[in-house]
Formats: structure tokens, sequence, C-alpha cells
């Protein structure tokens, strides 16, 4: 029962870390173009990662039950994909990097439970789940948020190229408002599903064990006999978490995002958003746990690109790649080494 709370303290931790580490992708163009101050911008996401976050739950399903085999899954599998997600996120978020806390996740997911199955690798699923639920979204989606945001902006700068740069800066600067919240939204209704999912499949590996045989019966809602639907103690907890994480802020990754990575205005962040939330909520719908970091990150590259390639600054993108093509592989690593290091120990 004691590893139990660990794993659910951990999970809301993680949800909680995912929050502020992921603010800067829902609020650093805002920022960047002041439109909102950063206080201001991070109560605004806040707001509307809440409403998003109780919008569905189709990716928990897919945490849950559609990337390993729950059989699979032992309460020390848990907390050591927990441990290493967060651990991953921490060691981002010190570097000002904006690496995915999703793929991290998933790393530390598929890493401890291939350890804790003692190198089973049927207990992953690829065919069915991690192929065309994360590995190949990594792939087309960033290409959507680059191809998405330049074709946006081009269309932008098309149809106000008679209308004065003033008139423009002040019309999107009003309409990111409305950007930056739908942005939070589709954020929530991601992200903090991921962690319903944990806390749901955490449940209902301990109902399986028989850790709630003996609870009193007002205890009784933390039994998760099988993987359904939700419970909405469940979401709205998670929901709340997240929306705390995000209200902590993340003003490192907010600088590289907003200034290090293209110097935008309201109408490049407008672009920007726009793109990455409809993506993000789109996969949301169907179920996919996709990476808000690599989405937002590359529609503000491609509405940098659609003015001149050379506004953006290739050499931040090289680092924030190769935090990308590392989260997978070293999160399932350390997921793997703290399963290891636990029998050592």
């Amino acid at each position: 029962m004691t590893l139990l709370v660990f794993v659910l303290i951990a999970a809301l931790v993680f949800a909680y870390i995912n929050g502020f580490h992921d603010t800067a992708n829902s609020i650093a163009t805002v920022v960047s173009t002041k439109v909102l101050t950063p206080r201001l911008a991070v109560a605004w996401a806040s707001i509307w990662n809440l409403v998003g976050a109780l919008s569905g739950t189709a990716v928990a399903a897919t945490i849950t039950k559609g990337l390993v085999d729950p059989a699979a899954v032992t309460m020390p599998v848990l907390l050591c994909a927990l441990l290493s997600a967060i651990a991953w996120g921490l060691f981002t978020w010190w570097l000002g990097l904006p690496s995915s806390s999703s793929h991290a996740l998933i790393g530390g997911l598929c890493g401890a439970t291939l350890a804790g199955s003692r190198g089973n690798w049927a207990v992953l699923k690829w065919s069915t789940g991690l192929w065309p639920k994360v590995v190949l979204p990594m792939i087309t989606s960033p290409v959507a948020g680059f191809v998405g945001g330049m074709l946006l902006m081009t269309l932008i700068l098309v149809c106000f190229s008679r209308v004065r740069p003033r008139i423009v800066q002040k019309v999107f600067g009003k309409a990111q408002l409305v950007s930056a919240g739908f942005m939070g939204f589709s954020h929530g209704s991601n992200d903090a599903q991921k962690t319903m999912g944990i806390v749901t499949l955490t449940l209902f590996t301990a109902t399986q064990a028989g850790h709630f045989e003996h609870l009193p019966a007002w205890a009784m809602f933390l039994r998760v006999p099988v993987l359904g639907n939700v419970p909405k103690w469940i979401i709205v907890t998670c929901a709340l978490t997240i929306s705390a994480g995000t209200a902590g802020g993340g003003m490192r990754i907010i600088h590289t995002m907003g200034q290090r990575l293209v110097k935008l205005q309201p109408v490049q962040g407008f672009a920007a958003e726009t793109t990455a939330a409809a993506i993000i909520y789109t996969a949301s719908l169907i179920g996919v746990p996709l990476s808000t970091t690599h989405v937002i990150s590359t529609s503000i590259m491609g509405v940098g690109a659609a003015k001149r390639f050379s506004s953006v600054k290739w050499g931040v993108v090289e680092t924030i790649v190769w935090a990308w093509v590392l989260t997978l592989p070293m999160t399932g690593l350390l997921g793997a080494a703290f399963v290891w290091l636990s029998r050592v120990g």
C-alpha cells in the first residue's frame, strides 16, 4: 500500500512538472510578442488548460492499454517509469530545452515495462500502439506544424499585404488572446490525459493485485476493476494538478521558444498558436498522445520561415531537435535502469 501511495504521488508530481515545463508551449508566443505579461499569460493558460483537461479521455485510454500490456505492469514498474519521466523533465527544464513530457512518460513506461518483464519484447504493443500513435506522429506532427504554420502565415501576409502594419499588429494582438487560449485548451486536452491514464493504470494494477480488498466502504472509489472509462475524480484531480503546474510557470523555456528560436510579432504568434492548437486538439480527439513541444516549436519555425528562412535561428533548432531525438531512448533507458536498481537494492 505504501508503494501505491508513492506511485500516485509520483504521477501527480509528473503532472505538475508537465504543467510548468510545457507552460512555455502554451504561452511563449503570447509573452514574447508582449500581448500579455508572463503573469497574465500563465493565468490565461492555466484556465484553458483546466477546461481542456476536462474535455475527453481518448488519450488516457491509449496510455492505459494501448502502448504496453497492462498485465506486465506492476507498481515498481510504474514508479520507475514515472521517476525517469520526472528526472528527464527536470533536467531539460534546467537546461531550458523544450523537450517532450509526453515522450518522456512513454519512453519511461516502455523501458520500465520491458525491464520488468526481463526483456520480453512482446509486452510492447508496437504495431497497434507505439508505431501508429507515438513514432509515426513523432515524425508527421512536426512536419504538419512547420508546413501548416508556413501556409497560414503566408495566407495572412497575402490577405493583409495592403493593411497598415500598425493596424495588423493591433488586430492580431487581440486575436492572439483567442489563439493562446486555444493553445492552452489543446495542451490540457492532450497532456493532462496522459497522467489520467497512468493513474488509472496504477489503480487497475493495485486492484488486480488485491491491494484494495480490505478497504472501508467509503474508500472503494479507488478500485478500478476494468480499464474502461476514466473515473471522474481522476479526471478532475489530474486537470487541477496540471493547471497548478502551469500556474507555476517556466520562464527558461519561454525564453528559448519565444526569443531564441524566432523573434515573433503578434501576427506570427497568432499563426503559430492556431496551427499548433488545431493539430494537437485533432490528435486528442483520436487518442494520439502528441508532443505539444514538437508541434508548437515547428509551427513557430514555419511561421518564421514564411517570411524568410534566415529568420529562424537554425543553431537553436538543432539543439532542440537533439533533445527531441534523445527523449524516448534516454527515458526508456532510465526506466529500465531504475527497475534494475530496484532489484539490486
